[in-house]
């Protein structure tokens, strides 16, 4: 039985109106504007049956939320109902409740002897309202009113409840939204204070029950695993933890499972029933759902980092989305104390470890740019004025068809500088791949204000970093560039050979900062250069600077020269103005150019 508000009954425009009528409508005013003004998801709902009470009685009440993911009603708050012993939950379709949602329709019945849809949850009851609560013409859930008197509720008394029920899903629909922005705020707020957390742990065994101690704070898991990939290409477990309790798990090989897949190919996997998967290893009994993270360093995968729950569905994208930039913080941290460690137990062969650091710095240095990028050609040169440098440089693909250029400097030089430089070309690939899933906190200004942040956060006054980041969108033929004090880089274009003027607070200096963009359109032939100020202020003996103006000269002489061309001619000019001097800091420059 479904009938609409009769008009007399709420109307306060036309027709005749009692002082019933005009109370009435007082009231729902009053009754919309008390409930649409709760923030608080857990206060909306129990404050609602005390609300309902003073529209129509009844002895019980249950507010029902639709989980569209698994198509199933839960009981969100109810008075009068039995202590249950689980969650309430309802098939939509199900019963009286279950079949208002699925028709979008209030259903009324006065004697639920007679209606065989009825599911008796709340004994001795015999008549019921059901209101479906309505968002943007979609079902979000329901009220449900119980009486145990028979004929107890009338067609006014739905309309009544229906006209409450428009006020509560919007009060509903805002304690939401509220409750997940102040979630997320919580979240990445959490994950700021788990990456000091971890960066300070240099304990690889500490650093692990750690991680897992963090990771419960953001996300709620029954069995949580840290696996690194060794020698012998197999992931091994270096923690496994089950209900608090540390549990034995086998290696498992590249390839191979949930967690074998999402390393290979360097990507999350979520599966919502694990039983439907042909590529799970049944290892913990009744794990229904699983979220495997890889751990990456640049393109290089170090480990998993794998969450399961006996829960189907247990997991949801922004899981995803926040384990990701979780495990890109586990990764720095470990590979961290992995070098600490071994620093530590080789102080006495420090001479060779500068050496294999050296080496490792060029390895960390892209070769070239991303396979399968068509249209450009990228070349570096880099020369650290020590052993190790501080500037850095990468190539990244977020996208297809996209190129990402960043170019930084970290203030001083040796071992300290590699280390944060290191620390901050990590967090830039992060911010750069989470472009997947956040594509609004993505832009060249929104990472450097991002990276800004978490430098500043680390109190190392001390350093700081500039950096230039070039976004290439090669299909609409796009460069959007900002920059955070790095030497202003140099276009050629046309006929034009100019430096791209565009300054910027260093990366790590102050909290709060912004940064501008700029944005080009790219022709083939274009050519931008990017050099750190080991170029330009690159000394003579007698203590000249090298300067912007000559190596806009050497760049205007070699614009229509290959890439690698280019760099070289640079680190040529740079070499020859300073002769048998020593450098006087570390020296990088990159080329791009559009050949298509």
């Amino acid at each position: 039985m479904s009938q609409g508000l009769p008009e007399e009954a709420v109307s306060a425009s036309g027709g005749h109106q009692t002082a019933a009528d005009r109370e009435l409508v007082t009231t729902l005013f009053d009754l919309g504007r008390q409930v649409t003004a709760v923030l608080d998801l857990d206060d909306l709902l129990q404050q609602l049956p005390r609300l309902i009470r003073r529209l129509i009685p009844f002895e019980a009440f249950a507010v029902y939320l639709l989980d569209e993911r698994r198509g199933e009603l839960r009981a969100a708050y109810s008075v009068g109902y039995p202590e249950p012993e689980a969650p309430l939950r309802i098939r939509l379709g199900e019963g009286l409740v279950g079949a208002a949602v699925a028709s979008e329709q209030p259903l009324l019945v006065n004697d639920l002897r007679a209606d065989p849809r009825y599911l008796e949850f709340v004994p001795g009851m015999n008549s019921e309202i059901v209101v479906p609560l309505m968002h943007k013409s979609r079902p979000i859930g329901a009220l449900n009113i119980l009486s145990r008197n028979r004929d107890q509720f009338s067609v006014g008394d739905v309309a009544i409840v229906r006209q409450f029920g428009a006020h509560v899903a919007i009060a509903l629909v805002n304690a939401r939204l509220y409750e997940r922005s102040r979630r997320d705020a919580e979240a990445f707020e959490t994950l700021a204070e788990i990456g000091r957390d971890v960066a300070a742990v240099l304990d690889l065994d500490e650093l692990f029950s750690r991680i897992a101690q963090l990771t419960k704070r953001v996300i709620d898991y029954r069995t949580f695993g840290i696996l690194l990939l060794n020698d012998a290409l197999e992931l091994e477990m270096k923690l496994a933890v089950q209900y608090g309790e540390r549990v034995q798990v086998p290696r498992v090989r590249l390839g191979e499972g949930l967690v074998g897949y999402a390393a290979l190919h360097r990507e999350p996997v979520l599966v919502s029933d694990v039983s439907q998967d042909p590529r799970y290893i049944r290892i913990v009994p009744d794990v229904r759902s699983e979220l495997a993270i890889p751990m990456l360093l640049k393109d290089r995968c170090i480990g998993v980092v794998d969450l399961e729950s006996p829960e189907l569905d247990a997991f949801s994208k922004r899981d995803v989305e926040i384990l990701t930039l979780l495990a890109s913080q586990a990764a720095v941290a470990i590979e961290n104390a992995r070098l600490y460690e071994e620093v530590r137990a080789n102080e006495e062969r420090l001479e060779k470890e500068l050496r294999f650091a050296q080496r490792v710095q060029t390895a960390l240095l892209p070769a070239g740019p991303p396979k399968r990028l068509k249209g450009v050609e990228v070349a570096a040169a880099f020369a650290p004025a020590r052993e190790l440098g501080g500037d850095f440089h990468d190539y990244l693909s977020p996208e297809s068809n996209t190129l990402v250029v960043a170019v930084g400097d970290v203030s001083g030089k040796g071992v300290p500088a590699a280390l944060y430089s290191a620390f901050a070309a990590e967090l830039i690939r992060g911010r750069t791949f989470r472009r997947r899933y956040m594509p609004d906190r993505s832009s060249p200004a929104g990472v450097l204000s991002s990276v800004n942040t978490i430098l500043h956060q680390r109190q190392l006054e001390e350093y700081y970093c500039t950096l230039c980041y070039t976004f290439f969108d090669l299909k609409r033929r796009i460069l959007t560039l900002a920059n955070s004090g790095l030497p202003y880089p140099i276009r050629c274009s046309g006929e034009t050979v100019s430096q791209i003027e565009l300054p910027g607070v260093p990366l790590g200096s102050f909290q709060g900062s912004t940064y501008d963009e700029i944005t080009y359109a790219l022709h083939a032939g274009d050519l931008f250069v990017f050099c750190t100020d080991g170029v330009f202020e690159a000394m003579d003996r007698q203590g000249r600077e090298f300067t912007g103006a000559r190596l806009l000269d050497v760049v205007g002489a070699s614009r229509h020269e290959a890439a690698a061309v280019v760099v070289k001619r640079i680190a040529e000019a740079v070499q020859a103005w300073r002769g048998d001097t020593p450098p006087n800091d570390d020296m990088t420059a990159v080329a791009v150019r559009i050949t298509a």
